[in-house]
């Protein structure tokens, strides 16, 4: 509990819960007005971050732009890299090579998977259950060795790139990758038997929080916020993009809104994620992994240091200060990230930098629900709840 209280008029007590807080990262702000331990009202703050993401897109041309995509959900960066070059291709009219589309999708549902596991460790671990967080990051370090070997890097990847992605996958992904979804599910069950039917953790999660499907529609939640409450939208079923329509799976969804339903879906999302990377694997195709527009894709290194052809293609894609020039424009693209619609809205004025970018961040939108599902619990639910939003600071204050 935060100390300098604040004692407000009669019996009202204002608290300010976070930033300090170990439960809101030292991040988020949600100043509580209680009646006892009640709460009254509570209202959320964006956050300490201050980092500009939007406005930087006025200032890198759109490759460059990648690397701030990481940066805003630092959980999942190979889902935000995904949905921002898919609305600058959208722009652009170009379609990616069928490879490319599917190591795309493979990287995006490995990370769904590494997402939900850190929510599931830190939620947990807020709660008291410090085995489960153990568990969780043990899963999601294998993972992590997967993108590193993947990509070069380990939590901001910048693996994608405008008509593209860095690199094919290396020898021997896919012996890891399977391995991983065959090793996962039985770990999972470990965490079930650990926390579905723990009394502590129903009697702090079950009816806490609980928002309806008509509510959370009205606020703007998606993703496994929303199918908590019963609605069953999934933009990779509704919309489907980059050959997600060439996968089955399944949609969880919940009764009641409520923090043990939003448990119980990601739970059975990473299942489901797991099913869809193995359909991935088995239908991979052979071919290029990136677009053969010169005016678009980077050429590789070995053609940029070592041929005077890819020299001068280099130069004029990045160090004559155009970059990719995009065609004068708007377009809004949405992915399903792990949290929920993720979407992109870009305006181009026909230059190689973007005259505005916009982005729709779903724990932006989850967040401001928090006071309805806050008002009439007690202080302690504010943990519960707040972990089972799986709130990403970054993309918060833009």
């Amino acid at each position: 509990m935060q100390s300098g209280l604040e004692r407000a008029t009669g019996e009202k007590m204002v608290l300010n819960f976070g930033p300090q807080h170990p439960a809101t990262h030292g991040t988020l702000r949600i100043v509580l007005e209680l009646d006892g331990e009640s709460i009254l009202k509570a209202t959320p703050h964006a956050g300490y971050l201050h980092t500009g993401f939007e406005k930087l897109g006025e200032h890198l041309d759109y490759n460059q732009y990648i690397v701030v995509t990481d940066r805003m959900n630092y959980l999942s960066p190979l889902s935000n890299n995904f949905g921002y070059v898919l609305a600058v291709e959208q722009l652009l009219g170009i379609e990616v090579p069928k490879r490319c589309q599917y190591i795309r999708l493979l990287m995006a549902e490995l990370s769904r998977v590494a997402d939900h596991l850190l929510w599931l460790g830190t939620a947990a671990l807020d709660l008291g259950a410090f085995s489960v967080f153990l568990y969780s990051f043990r899963e999601r370090e294998k993972l992590y060795s997967i993108f590193e070997k993947t990509t070069g890097a380990r939590l901001t990847t910048s693996y994608t790139r405008v008509g593209g992605v860095l690199r094919d996958l290396y020898q021997g992904c896919e012996a890891d990758v399977r391995q991983f979804i065959t090793d996962f599910p039985k770990a999972l069950r470990e965490t079930h038997t650990l926390l579905t039917r723990n009394r502590i953790w129903m009697d702090r999660t079950k009816g806490v929080g609980p928002i309806s499907g008509e509510d959370a529609i009205n606020y703007g939640l998606t993703g496994p916020c929303l199918r908590a409450t019963g609605v069953a939208h999934d933009l990779r079923k509704a919309e489907p993009y980059s050959s997600y329509d060439e996968v089955t799976f399944d949609v969880p969804v919940g009764t009641n809104g409520d923090a043990y339903d939003r448990y119980l879906v990601r739970m059975e999302e990473m299942i489901q994620s797991c099913g869809i990377i193995a359909q991935v694997l088995d239908n991979m195709p052979d071919g290029p992994v990136n677009s053969e527009n010169n005016k678009v894709m980077l050429p590789n290194k070995e053609d940029a240091y070592g041929h005077i052809e890819g020299l001068i293609h280099h130069f004029k894609v990045i160090m004559d200060g155009h970059g990719v020039e995009v065609p004068k424009g708007d377009h809004y693209c949405a992915t399903e990230s792990p949290n929920g619609e993720l979407g992109f809205y870009i305006v181009s004025d026909g230059s190689g930098t973007g005259y505005r970018i916009r982005i729709r961040p779903p724990s932006f939108l989850n967040f401001q629900a928090l006071p309805h599902m806050l008002e009439g619990g007690m202080v302690s639910d504010t943990v519960a709840v707040l972990g089972s939003l799986n709130v990403i600071a970054g993309e918060l204050d833009r």
